[in-house]
């Protein structure tokens, strides 16, 4: 995380982790597997920490706003986006990895908000045609003021506005646009 792939050696890994290279090699047969290895099990730590989304329920705001907070604060975390970076960074190298990486996030982020949009649709508290554009939308007006404006300035430049006055407005642009009037 702190030195890159290229810059980054086994020995000193080994030793963090307090085994010899030899064990580290005995579970990881090259600095590239290592590399893969760290990249899942994030990516695995990512998911656990938005499963909780998956089991929201009530009414359309609360449902929304449960995602959108739980998404913005996942985003505005820095390990979150110096894994974000690394992947970005390694790309090139690890096409595959990388590909996991897109592939999970979509899986874990916007299938459980499609799903739920579809939901609420049946339910006539939202209007709404294709889940995936709507989901792309919401997502979007959390992703670039908690996640993108820090990611292009290395954390220089961050929302002024707390997570949770960002997952709010967010979510009140897009009953706005998607909510079905209930008067």
């Amino acid at each position: 995380m702190t030195s890159g792939y290229a810059a980054t050696r086994i020995e000193p890994i080994a030793r963090a982790a307090g085994v010899s290279t030899a064990t580290l090699y005995g579970y990881f047969p090259s600095k590239d597997d290592l590399f893969a290895a760290a990249i899942d099990d994030a990516a695995e730590e990512f998911s656990r920490k938005m499963a909780r989304v998956r089991t929201a329920s009530g009414p359309a705001r609360e449902r929304l706003l449960y995602f959108a907070l739980a998404y913005a604060e996942f985003l505005g975390d820095g390990f979150v986006r110096s894994m974000f970076r690394l992947v970005m960074a390694e790309r090139p190298r690890f096409r595959d990895v990388a590909m996991q990486f897109f592939e999970r996030g979509r899986r874990d982020f916007g299938g459980p908000l499609m799903e739920a949009l579809r939901d609420l649709s049946a339910a006539n508290e939202l209007c709404v045609d294709k889940p995936s554009w709507a989901a792309g939308q919401l997502m979007g007006m959390i992703e670039h003021p908690v996640f993108f404006m820090p990611m292009v300035t290395g954390d220089e430049v961050k929302a002024q506005r707390s997570a949770q006055q960002i997952a709010e407005d967010a979510v009140e642009t897009f009953l706005a646009r998607y909510g079905v009037d209930q008067g």
